[in-house]
């Protein structure tokens, strides 16, 4: 059964982790659910006649504002769920920083778009959550509050991305309406 929880239920939960990682075991429902959400954001479409893939992070990225937005929070989901599983500063900021040049890159119109379809930022999220999760030994979590940091920054970038695509439709409206 999916479990239908809001982002909100999603940063609550990554906020109130233990500050020991988690044991995540390979078929992990948590873990599934990130590998569903990667596979359908990058690599969802194959292309006939190669090995390319599309996932749907590009083709949102077409609706003018609005699907970059939806894209990033969508990703979001992944670098919570990797914030719940107790990965390192470090590979939590790789992650964010996949995101931010995901999220940036995309939103350059039609090239943002080529960028997103081979940027590939949720599968790369994903490996570095899989490194994480075939590492034997345990490995220092990040702190709450470096995680609380991280998912206001995420926030930062959902509202920042928001107010960029919300004025450039009134932009756009503008110039069509005369």
């Amino acid at each position: 059964m999916v479990r239908k929880a809001g982002i909100l239920k999603e940063i609550f939960l990554a906020l109130s982790m233990h500050n020991s990682p988690l044991k995540v075991a390979p078929n992990h429902p948590a873990l599934r659910r990130v590998r569903t959400v990667s596979r359908l954001l990058d690599n969802a479409i194959p292309i006939p006649g190669t090995r390319f893939r599309l996932g749907l992070d590009p083709i949102l990225g077409l609706l003018p504002g609005a699907g970059d937005f939806v894209g990033a929070a969508l990703s979001v989901y992944i670098v919570i769920e990797a914030a719940r599983f107790g990965l390192p500063r470090k590979t939590l900021v790789q992650m964010v920083t996949n995101l931010v040049l995901d999220s940036v890159g995309g939103s350059v119109p039609i090239l943002g778009d080529v960028f997103d379809a081979t940027w590939k930022a949720n599968s790369r999220n994903l490996a570095l959550l899989e490194a994480h999760v075939a590492t034997p030994e345990p490995i220092k979590a990040a702190d709450r509050r470096f995680v609380i940091l991280i998912v206001l920054a995420l926030l930062l970038l959902l509202i920042g991305i928001g107010v960029v695509a919300t004025l450039f439709l009134s932009w756009v409206v503008r110039t069509i309406a005369g």
